[in-house]
Order: structure tokens, then sequence, then C-alpha cells
């Protein structure tokens, strides 16, 4: 009887302990502080972004919401993190549409599966792309720079915020469109690259307006033209490349957010909700409108679907284009 007793006794504390370890796993989201890794340097427009969301979604959320840029790569890096990150909802990727779809193509292998790896959360905002160009560099118009590549094949480098981004791939549509002998020369991020851009170092670049509108106001650099496809409001006098003639070339960042993709679908819900709510707040809305984002807030079926879309264009546009990072 003794020999029962203790197995009983053993089996009740193993039932107790197992009941506290049920009751620990389900504590609410979120019990700590939640990260959001970005794949861009401070200062950038993505990042801007994100720690504008995300001091609204601290404030919701009761927790701290950290920023961690992790540049470089094409994204690669701060992906991949994310995708080996533990699925509870406590690190997110700041994901665009380079990172989860343009990727597949420009790199032959990648250390992460865009589609197994992440769960879509929802959408943020969609970021207008823009040729510009150092004011003392002598070009007047889009027709005028591109003109000067022509005449200059191989001398003339543009800057970009990153590999594999859509600032990258927008000027490769336009190069390869136009057939345009013109030098890459990538950053770790939007804000060194207008840094080089403004005080001379190279000609031009491609800037998102959530990072670049401030300087172009400031007059240290110039709006030749957009990727959009219609005038941004922002930019009413600058016309869009499709104006121009140039009627394949059409770009833009989307920007949301992913979780790895075991996270549990209630905390996958409650991030898609409480995002929403963050974009939809009038005092975030005009910050990103403000920065010329245009505020995109979707739930994760809306980011899926976007994503679903763009995933069946790009891929096939960047290889018969013979676009790659490898």
């Amino acid at each position: 009887m003794r020999v029962v007793h203790s197995l009983l006794s053993a089996a009740v504390a193993l039932v107790g302990a197992t009941a506290s370890i049920q009751v620990f796993s389900a504590e609410p989201f979120p019990s700590k502080p939640v990260k959001i890794v970005v794949a861009y340097a401070a200062g950038g427009g993505t990042d801007a972004l994100v720690r504008a969301v995300g001091a609204q979604l601290s404030t919701q959320l009761g927790q701290p919401i950290l920023v961690d840029n992790r540049p470089g790569g094409g994204a690669v890096i701060a992906a991949e993190a994310v995708a080996k990150s533990p699925p509870d909802g406590h690190t997110l990727f700041s994901a665009d549409n380079g990172s989860l779809i343009f990727n597949t193509a420009l790199f032959k292998k990648l250390p992460y599966n865009p589609i197994k790896d992440f769960s879509p959360i929802g959408l943020m905002a969609r970021d207008p792309l823009v040729l510009a160009v150092n004011p003392a560099a002598g070009f007047n118009s889009a027709k005028e720079l591109i003109e000067a590549i022509r005449k200059n094949p191989g001398k003339i480098s543009y800057a970009s915020p990153g590999v594999g981004g859509p600032h990258h791939i927008a000027m490769e549509m336009l190069k390869t469109h136009s057939k345009l002998d013109v030098l890459h020369v990538p950053y770790k991020g939007a804000a060194p690259a207008i840094q080089d851009v403004a005080g001379g170092q190279l000609p031009l670049m491609v800037v998102d307006t959530a990072a670049g509108m401030q300087m172009i106001k400031a007059g240290k650099l110039k709006a030749l033209a957009t990727f959009s496809k219609v005038r941004l409001p922002l930019l009413p006098d600058v016309p869009t490349l499709i104006e121009l003639g140039y009627t394949e070339i059409e770009a833009v960042a989307w920007l949301g957010l992913v979780a790895p993709s075991s996270t549990p679908k209630e905390t996958v819900d409650r991030l898609s909700i409480e995002l929403q709510k963050a974009i939809n707040t009038p005092s975030i809305r005009t910050t990103l409108l403000n920065m010329g984002l245009e505020p995109t807030p979707s739930d994760a079926k809306g980011m899926a679907k976007l994503w679903e879309n763009e995933r069946n264009y790009w891929p096939q546009l960047i290889r018969e284009r013979n676009i790659n990072l490898d």
C-alpha cells in the first residue's frame, strides 16, 4: 500500500507541475518587450516608420517596443534572424516586398523561406520611390539625366539603401528598360546614401519619400521623377516616369509586419488588430502622411493577398531582365 501511495503522490505532484507549466505557457501576450527587427540602418524611412508605429503599439500593448536595426545583405541578415527566433510574438520583422518577394529571384539560395518561415500580421504603409539627384549635378530633368548616362556609359554611379531592395530594383528596371550602363553603389540604409548624394560624393539615387522628403523640401536633393503610377500629393510638380514615356516603369515599396511562422494564431490575430488600430490612429496617420508615406492598414489576409499577387509578378520580371545578386 505504501508503494501505491507513493506512486499516487508522485502522480499528483506531476499533474500539479504540468498544470503549472500550462498556466505559465498560457501567459497572456505580450508578457515582455516586443522587438521589431528592421533590415535597414537607423535614420532611414523604414526605421522612421517602425519607430512611429512602434511608439503607438507600445501604448496599446502596454509593453516597450524595441527597434533592432540589422542592415546589410539585402535584408537577408534581418530576415534570417527573425525566421530563427522563438515563435512567441515577441520578435517581429518589418518586412517589405524586397525581403519577401524580390530576394527569391535575386539570390540562388536564401537562408530563409519567406512563405514557410513567416506569418503575415498586416501592412503598415506604401513608400513611393523617387529618382533624385544632387542639385549641383546639373540635371534639370529625368531625360537630361538619362541622356547624360547614355553619353557616359559606366562612368556615372547611383546610390541605393541596399542591394535587392525596392530602390535597387526600381533603378535596375529603368536601367534595363532604357539600356543604361550605370553603376550601383549600395549602402546599409537610406540615411548614409542620402548623406553622400547630398554631399556630392555621388550624383543620384533612388530614394523613398519617407527617408528623402525632408531633404527634397530643403533643396538638398532634387526630385526629377517618381516611379509611381500617378503624381504624388507631396510632389505635385514632379512627373512620373510613366508620363515621360517609360510606360513599363512602376515600382513602390510596401512595408508590413510578419512573425515567425509557428507563432500562435491568437497572437498573430492580436498583433494584426493592434497594428491596424495603430495605423488608423489620427496622429500616426498624420505623421506618416507628412513623411510622404501612404498609410495602408490591413489585416493578415490583406497582406497575404498582396504578397501573393506580387509574388506572381516580380520574380518573373527580375529573371526576365537577368537581375541577380549572386
